[in-house]
């Protein structure tokens, strides 16, 4: 059976519906925030580096950046790797602790944009970690990408002592923006910005140790090729200058809009510059030019392909958990799980992936693909259950009848005379689930979910 057909101009109008809803709803608010993005010259003196960086940090927030974007390799740069991997700390060792007091001291989020984490004996890791105002490390990403290549002068071989990271981390929530990260080489690599845009990434952020001769002809084409592309932000700190007297850094520290335009660039020398991120302007960029939704993953798959529910237990739903095996069809933002009580049969809940807890919470993005996912879904629960009809329904906040604090659609599907009084199907559901004394067999639950998602499969 074949559940859909590939309709680009149907998947565009409900694109922009729903970016209208979402905007409806937070008009209300101002779209822009202030972000800085550094430039240094790291020595092999973390204490020296991290002396730049609070002044960095301090000058981005008499300048009203809520967050602070620094480069890879903030922490030091040594002229040989059995130094770089000799002073590598542990994710709790002292320097972390110190960026995270940091963050608190001038409230604001940082993004250190690769430090050396100790991994073994031999070997760190690149790590790129998001701290939040309050000293949380709210997003880690290792770098997946090793600089090994021949240039002219010299062999660089960085995967002879950084251990490769093995995973594309979903964007990090941040006052600016979802926030995707890499770090420097991975920039070379169109398919993580790609991946990370499917994933909902508002910002892409390339923070950078780039060779100077690599740098003088490709840095800013393949930064502003990542924001066109994607139609995001991209912010790019930037190491420059001779970090040791053979390795001269190209610098060069940018924001880009989603249209490709550079809104801020560091003059040389350690600095800072600083520009606004204007959510209101990013979405009318994707609604004008909705590209998304205008791919073509009929003929070619995404990047961000599904996660395997057999690779995850469980989904955090709201304040409880959800068994991953209770899911029957996922894309890259959204799930389909099989209800824990059916007001009726075939009665399930469609979740974005992220714990969003009202509506007006999602972006366009998720917006769009949740209600793309309710049609979908369905289609199938109505062939299933021989129905004709459904009733689909958000409730939006406790006074609406939420009770689990993560947007969900109940789709519901409908016979004749299945409620004395249509409106009941309402009070039901209201109270399905208060004051159960039995909830459904989990095993119960896997076989549907194993069930429904025979009918997705093609």
């Amino acid at each position: 059976m074949k559940l859909s057909t590939y309709h680009p101009r149907g998947q565009n109008l409900l694109y922009k519906l729903f970016f209208l809803v979402t905007k409806m709803s937070t008009s209300s608010h101002s779209s822009e925030t202030y972000v800085a993005v550094c430039q240094m010259t790291s020595k092999d003196n973390k204490e020296e580096n991290f002396k730049c960086c609070e002044s960095l940090v301090q000058n981005a927030k008499k300048q009203n950046a809520s967050m602070v974007f620094l480069p890879e390799a903030c922490d030091y740069i040594c002229d040989n790797t059995t130094d770089t991997v000799k002073m590598a700390e542990s994710k709790d060792g002292p320097l972390v602790s110190k960026y995270k007091q940091l963050a608190q001291k001038y409230d604001v989020w940082l993004s250190l944009g690769g430090i050396h984490l100790k991994h073994t004996n031999e070997k760190v890791t690149n790590t790129h970690l998001v701290i939040n105002n309050e000293g949380d490390i709210v997003g880690e990403y290792n770098k997946i990408h090793t600089f090994d290549v021949e240039l002219s002068n010299r062999s660089m071989c960085e995967s002879s002592y950084v251990e490769k990271g093995n995973t594309i981390v979903p964007p990090v929530d941040t006052p600016v923006g979802k926030l995707g990260l890499a770090v420097c080489y991975d920039l070379r690599f169109p398919e993580i910005g790609i991946a990370l845009r499917e994933m909902g990434a508002d910002i892409l952020t390339y923070p950078s140790a780039f060779m100077f001769e690599t740098g003088a002809v490709h840095w800013e084409s393949l930064l502003r090729s990542r924001a066109i592309e994607n139609q995001c932000y991209v912010i790019a700190a930037a190491q420059t200058g001779f970090s040791t007297p053979k390795r001269r850094l190209w610098g060069h520290a940018m924001i880009i809009d989603p249209s490709g335009t550079i809104t801020a660039q560091c003059s040389e020398g350690s600095n800072i510059a600083v520009a606004a991120i204007d959510k209101d302007s990013l979405e009318k960029t994707r609604l004008a030019m909705p590209l998304l939704s205008q791919k073509r993953f009929d003929l070619y798959p995404k990047i961000a392909e599904p996660i395997p529910c057999d690779n995850v237990d469980q989904y955090q739903f709201g304040q409880v958990m959800a068994n991953a095996k209770t899911v029957f069809y996922i894309t890259s933002l959204t799930l389909a799980i099989v209800n824990k009580r059916c007001v009726v049969p075939g009665h399930v809940l469609i979740i974005p992936i992220r714990p969003a807890k009202r509506f007006s919470d999602l972006s366009s993005t998720e917006v769009a693909d949740l209600f793309q996912t309710v049609q979908k879904v369905q289609r199938v629960m109505e062939t299933v259950h021989e129905a004709k009809s459904s009733t689909i329904v958000i409730q939006d906040g406790p006074d609406a009848g939420q009770t689990i604090w993560h947007v969900h659609a109940h789709i519901l599907p409908r016979k004749p005379n299945d409620f004395r009084d249509n409106d009941d199907v309402y009070r039901e559901l209201q109270n399905h689930d208060k004051n159960v004394v039995e909830w459904r067999n989990e095993t119960d639950m896997i076989k549907e979910a194993e069930f429904l998602k025979t009918f997705f499969k093609s």
